[in-house]
């Protein structure tokens, strides 16, 4: 038991790990310090501060309505994570997926309040551009499509 309690501790300071190096490199990004790209990887992977003023993928949608949707939708996890804890139906699968989706949306919805986009600064070549903050996103959103997927297959 205190094992279990021990990992779950774990996994929730990785994550808030993840939001506070998030918000760090956006900084460094923003702060003008760095020539940029720097390469991390040759020119297949640099660090290089792009504003992004659209949704995932920098599809183009954008301005106030994203804003308040994002807004509400952060709203409605916080409310929801905190209902799941305060009514003893805290399940740790559900849980530490929805408080990853959480900060990571949480970071970059600072970001578009603060500077009216959101702060990319991870480049990879032929790719797309991208934080840690997308990471976080794009791992619930795959955690939770192995699940569906590992359900359908009970």
């Amino acid at each position: 038991m205190k094992r279990n309690i021990w990992f779950k501790n774990i996994a929730l300071l990785l994550a808030a790990m993840f939001f506070v190096g998030d918000r760090a490199l956006k900084s460094m990004a923003v702060s003008g310090d760095f020539k940029m790209p720097v390469n991390l990887l040759g020119s297949w992977f640099q660090f290089d501060f792009t504003p992004n003023y659209f949704i995932a993928f920098s599809l183009p949608w954008g301005g106030k309505s994203i804003l308040i949707l994002t807004g509400i939708i952060i709203f409605c996890l916080l409310f929801y994570i905190l209902y799941l804890f305060f009514s003893k139906k805290l399940k740790w699968r559900l849980f530490f997926p929805l408080m990853v989706l959480f900060l990571g949306a949480l970071s970059n919805f600072i970001d578009r309040i603060q500077y009216g986009y959101v702060i990319d600064y991870f480049s990879c070549r032929y790719f797309t551009i991208f934080n840690l903050a997308d990471v976080l996103i794009v791992a619930v959103v795959g955690w939770f499509l192995l699940e569906i997927i590992r359900k359908k297959g009970e």
